[in-house]
């Protein structure tokens, strides 16, 4: 009979040893399947077989508890005290240590989630906002060193706020060491890239591929006289596409991803992951051998790192979208976590027409009601631009035109759009499709810059409205939300990066200004400011959504028809009741019968954001101007 073994006695290597087992399936199938014809996959199976054992033997023990930790609670990043902050380190403190030193700021504000925008070691010079990396295990020198980045990983662990670092995975710095010795000519390395000796393939493969960067990148190859070789270059002549059909890549990878783990990354965001496999004949983007790499390198952390997870960077429509979250054989294998660009777009379009119609049609025709070990990444705007992401046949179905509508909202958030009270800027206009995209910070688009140049204090209310509607919202609808960096204390566009070579060509800038701490104080000292009415209200949705339990992930989320355009619904439907959420996107008072809410589940009425009734069953409920409530 065998000896039962008690929990204490097992030994790293027996932890280790489960947790392959658990995820070995998931791994090696995907792994068989996309490298098991290369003629050295016998011998990438014996080196990634090593690079997961090494990993875990290096891996910090504070770490291993904090997996242990997560292992037992893995819905961690699903639950509704999950609050996210993203910013530059230069721009919002300077380098690593000046962010230690502010910690305390998002602390105040209820912030869990704290995503460093790209800190590891970009080229000099133009690096695409710091996304076009030359080494993947060294800081940007500005910023300080890698061992300054594990205090500061430490220091925000310590204060219970989950670290996300960006790895871009679809390309690296034409400065990299990889790059490098393929432009000296080692064939090892050239293989790690996608290069061809002529344009034969390069324009077979253009006949379908879609411009990034058509102002100022266009196309997607580069012709480098010194190699006589063109080399795929999807976004920047400075950014090499990586060869991920060659095992080489993928190993080289993974290693990477788990050193910066190793290091105190909690969420990896993969950048650019839509790209990472080519196909002639397609746009090479969200082919199926993506979802096959990105199961695969989930599991891979599954073994070593159970306590990070994956956020997928893909800013596509709704059906291409989902995959990356785990659809059919991937379903909770893939990533954790992935951008909810629909619900941004829809949220800025329901705003310029004053009209929730489409709106709640996308939401409730393209995306399940809860996912399977997975949540999105809920946003009103990042540090990218707005691409108007609004399909013809969406649009179609609920009769409007999809091209005039994309260029509606395309004036509308320039700003000259007549009667639009947004400000802001287009970004890559493609005249040849008609493509337009905007820049601008959220306080911007959302009216404020505007309302104060006219001094209208209604205006000026207005806006604040839109911004706290919009953050309640998104705080709400299923996910981690996630602040951009001065939206708190409502930052305005800054206009000043025209004067500055580096990035005057890119007005993505416009919305990428530097943290105002000035303002800061003014908005903690001056709640009746407009800084303070912004960040009061902001910190106030945050602390609700933290003890909101309905708010968790895995609660379904089911979009109402509330029979009013100016209103967008949705039910949150947790095991001890519902929470209706009901949200005004017009600056006319409507009406809901409170019988509606009570069918629907609120059946105490009470708003959770206020703390106060709405009224009887009986009656009418009013919402003013850009009213948000959440209803038990």
């Amino acid at each position: 009979m065998a000896k039962n073994v008690s929990p204490s006695a097992l030994t790293d290597k027996d932890i280790f040893d489960l947790r392959y087992a658990r995820s070995h399936g998931d791994l090696w199938t995907m792994l068989d399947r996309l490298y098991g014809a290369h003629p050295g996959y016998a011998a990438f199976q014996d080196a990634l077989d090593q690079a997961l054992r090494s990993a875990w033997e290096e891996r910090p023990a504070d770490l291993k508890r904090l997996d242990m930790q997560r292992d037992l609670e893995p819905d961690w990043f699903q639950r509704p005290e999950m609050n996210g902050y993203v910013f530059y380190i230069d721009r919002f403190a300077g380098d690593l240590q000046g962010v230690i030193d502010k910690l305390d700021y998002l602390k105040e504000m209820g912030i869990t989630y704290v995503h460093f925008m790209p800190c590891l070691k970009p080229r000099p010079g133009d690096n695409d906002g710091g996304y076009s990396v030359m080494d993947y295990r060294a800081i940007n020198p500005a910023f300080g060193t890698m061992a300054d980045f594990e205090a500061a990983t430490a220091a925000c662990r310590a204060l219970g706020m989950s670290v996300c670092l960006d790895m871009v995975v679809n390309h690296t710095a034409k400065e990299h060491a990889w790059a490098q010795k393929a432009r000296a000519g080692d064939p090892a390395y050239r293989a790690y890239y996608l290069m061809f000796p002529d344009d034969t393939l390069p324009r077979q493969y253009e006949k379908t591929l879609v411009e990034i960067f058509p102002d100022n990148a266009p196309g997607s190859f580069t012709w480098y006289e010194d190699m006589a070789a063109w080399v795929w270059t999807t976004f920047n002549e400075h950014q090499w596409d990586l060869n991920w059909a060659n095992p080489q890549v993928f190993l080289e990878m993974l290693r990477t991803m788990l050193y910066l783990a190793n290091r105190g990354a909690e969420i990896l965001r993969l950048d650019a992951v839509a790209f990472m496999w080519k196909r002639m004949g397609t746009r090479c983007q969200s082919e199926p051998e993506v979802h096959m790499l990105l199961q695969a390198l989930r599991a891979a952390c599954r073994i070593v790192c159970p306590a990070v997870i994956h956020l997928e960077e893909a800013i596509v429509s709704p059906e291409e979208m989902l995959p990356y979250l785990g659809r059919g054989e991937h379903d909770g294998k893939e990533g954790n976590l992935a951008y909810h660009n629909s619900l941004m777009v829809q949220v800025w379009s329901a705003l310029a027409a004053r009209d929730t119609t489409l709106m709640t049609h996308v939401m409730s025709s393209h995306f399940p009601p809860v996912l399977t070990n997975a949540t999105y990444a809920t946003y009103l705007r990042c540090h990218d631009d707005i691409g108007w992401a609004v399909t013809d046949e969406d649009a179609a179905a609920v009769g409007l035109n999809g091209f005039l509508h994309r260029r509606f909202l395309a004036d509308f958030y320039e700003g000259v759009f007549p009667g639009s009270f947004a400000a802001g800027e287009l970004f890559q206009h493609n005249p040849e499709t008609g493509d337009k995209r905007n820049s601008g910070t959220l306080a911007s688009l959302a009216g404020l810059e505007r309302a104060q140049e006219s001094g209208d204090p209604a205006h000026i209310g207005l806006a604040i409205d839109r911004i706290l509607m919009g953050h309640a919202l998104i705080a709400a609808y299923g996910g981690i939300p996630l602040i951009y960096m001065g939206d708190e204390i409502a930052l305005l566009n800054a206009y000043d990066y025209r004067d500055h070579p580096p990035h005057a060509h890119d007005s993505r800038w416009l919305h990428r200004p530097k943290m105002d701490w000035a303002r800061v104080e003014m908005a903690r000292a001056a709640p009746d400011s407009v800084p303070g009415r912004v960040f009061h209200g902001l910190t106030s949705i945050l602390a609700r959504r933290s003890t909101t339990p309905e708010l968790h992930a895995q609660n379904a989320t089911e979009v109402l028809q509330t029979g009013n355009t100016a209103l967008f619904a949705f039910a949150r439907r947790a095991p001890t009741g519902s929470l209706v959420c009901v949200f005004n996107f017009t600056e006319a008072w409507q009406v809901i019968p409170a019988s509606w809410m009570v069918g629907h589940g609120a059946r105490q009425l009470h708003d959770v954001l206020s703390d106060a009734a709405l009224g009887d069953r009986h009656g009418a409920i009013a919402l003013p101007p850009y009213a948000r409530i959440w209803s038990r």
